[in-house]
């Protein structure tokens, strides 16, 4: 009776064995992904715009600074690129309304126009309560991403600012 319990322990336990054997080579076949590393820049204009550029996809998001928000003070309009739009670093793009002033929307980089904050049309205070992240302008595939170099880093732009007053 002994001898029976050990010949089954002993078969159930090779043929666990033999199924971890066969699933070894599964893990064996496992090979981990590259590294793969995307860049993402931000950049800022002299006319408080930002752009925050993710080199894998080439996208660039188009904000406009707190800076420029507080500036503005409350939103109450905001004119927003066409989605296909072909642009041109430096070009109008846009315009922002508030209660104390209108302000001219520039196109930080060249590229076409992918995408626009449609959430603005109906709410167009998200640019003062999340300028840099709700409150994004539009999405530009960039055709020239060394167009980024002629902008300011944040300690730039910061200086920038400072040297506004």
């Amino acid at each position: 009776m002994i001898f029976a319990a050990i010949r089954h322990a002993s078969r159930s336990g090779s043929s666990t064995l033999r199924a971890a054997h066969r699933a070894a080579p599964a893990l064996r076949a496992f090979r981990p992904t590259p590294f793969v590393r995307t860049l993402i820049t931000k950049k800022y204009t002299e006319d408080h715009e930002a752009v925050i550029y993710d080199d894998q996809t080439q996208i660039g998001t188009v904000t406009i600074t707190d800076y420029a928000q507080s500036s503005l003070g409350d939103v109450v309009y905001v004119e927003l690129p066409q989605t296909g739009t072909e642009i041109s670093q430096g070009v109008q793009i846009g315009a922002v309304e508030s209660v104390k002033a209108a302000s001219d929307i520039f196109a930080p980089v060249s590229g076409t126009v992918e995408e626009i904050n449609e959430t603005l049309n109906d709410q167009p205070g998200l640019l003062n309560k999340s300028p840099e992240d709700k409150g994004w302008l539009c999405k530009i595939k960039v055709s020239d991403p060394a167009e980024l170099e002629k902008l300011m880093t944040e300690e730039e732009y910061k200086k920038h600012c400072e040297s506004d007053h």
